[in-house]
Order: C-alpha cells, then sequence, then structure tokens
C-alpha cells in the first residue's frame, strides 16, 4: 500500500467488506502490468495491445475524467529499434488523423521504458501556429511511448542482450476527442445514446 511506486499515480481504492472483515481494493491506474503478463506467458516475437479501464482519483472537469480507457502497445522481437517505434506510431497518427499530420517526439519519463518519449501532432485546428486548442504550442501530446527497459525484459526472463521492444500508451477518449471535435469527456459517461451514436 505505501511502495513508492506508488506515489506518482492518484490511487483510487474502495473499501468492501468480506466474512474476515474490512478489506480493501486498489482499482488500477494502468493497464502496464498486462504488458509484463503477456511476457511472462510468451516467447518472442511478441505483439500485443491491451485495451482496458483504468481508473484515478482526479477532480473531474471537461478534460479529465475519474475513470477512463487506456490502451497499451508492446512489440518485442530482435532487434526492435527505437526508429521502429517512431515508424510505427508515426503511421498510426496519419491513419486517425490524416496522411497530412506532423508528429514530434520528446524526452519525457514513464516507468518501465528507457529513453522515454511524448508523441505529439501537429494541431489540425491551426495547423501549428498556435491557438486556444493547442496552448498556442501548435502541438497536441497524444500519447506516451519508450524502449522497454532491459531490466523488465531480464524480469520476464527474456535475454536482454538479443531482443529489444519498445511500449506505448494512450487514452481512447482523448483520441476520439480530438478526432471528432469533443470538448467535454464527461459527454462519454453521460450515457446519452444520442451522443455516442453519432460515431
Amino acid at each position: 500500500r505505501d511502495h513508492p511506486a506508488r506515489d506518482m499515480w492518484n490511487t483510487l481504492w474502495v473499501d468492501y467488506q468480506e466474512p474476515e472483515g474490512q478489506r480493501q481494493m486498489l482499482l488500477r491506474t494502468h493497464t502496464s502490468p498486462m504488458q509484463a503478463r503477456v511476457m511472462e506467458q510468451t516467447r518472442p516475437p511478441v505483439r500485443v495491445v491491451v485495451p482496458g479501464r483504468c481508473y484515478r482519483y482526479e477532480a473531474t472537469d471537461a478534460t479529465h475524467e475519474w475513470q477512463f480507457t487506456q490502451v497499451e502497445g508492446l512489440a518485442v522481437d530482435d532487434g526492435i529499434t527505437f526508429a521502429d517505434m517512431k515508424g510505427t506510431l508515426y503511421e498510426f497518427a496519419r491513419r486517425v488523423f490524416g496522411p497530412e499530420r506532423k508528429v514530434r517526439f520528446r524526452c519525457d519519463y514513464f516507468p518501465f521504458v528507457e529513453p522515454g518519449a511524448e508523441m505529439a501532432i501537429d494541431c489540425f485546428a491551426c495547423q501549428g501556429k498556435g491557438c486556444r486548442v493547442c496552448r498556442e504550442s501548435g502541438w497536441i501530446e497524444i500519447l506516451g511511448a519508450g524502449m522497454v527497459h532491459p531490466r523488465v525484459l531480464e524480469g520476464v526472463g527474456y535475454d536482454s542482450s538479443k531482443y529489444t521492444g519498445f511500449a506505448f500508451g494512450l487514452g481512447a477518449e482523448r483520441i476520439a476527442m480530438l478526432k471528432y471535435g469533443i470538448e467535454d469527456v464527461r459527454l462519454f459517461y453521460a450515457n446519452d445514446l444520442r451522443f455516442l451514436r453519432q460515431f
């Protein structure tokens, strides 16, 4: 419960009663543990996409919810490089947001990967000039990614001198908001079928 790895997450605990007494359950804050579970049961090559519901204790507003759908991806094989990761994610951005999209990668910290990178697309509202949508930066961050840390590979029994890999994670609601111009994430959870049937 007090492990330092939990410090960076706004964890959400639920109290519940069992015959033995009061218990607590932690609702997962991200889907990253599934990557390790897949690697523990699979030998390379590994290619997996893991969607799942996540929960974080934070204030709800137009761009933040206490629940969201995270999608994680993992590729591990002999000779995977940072260029493979960039090419894969660049193609994803072009297919979702259009072939004219520009992509930017910047160093960032994410657990379990090194190096880690934030991926952004040029703002489709202002074509990178700066506006309210991109907060005057010209860029919109869409996901985090990085090369799987060798210790993670070794922890699941892979030979890190032979195998490398990359991982990425994104919020499905955020991607949909950007693609379809949805201004309030809470609309996804309002149970209004008129909103949902648009897509």
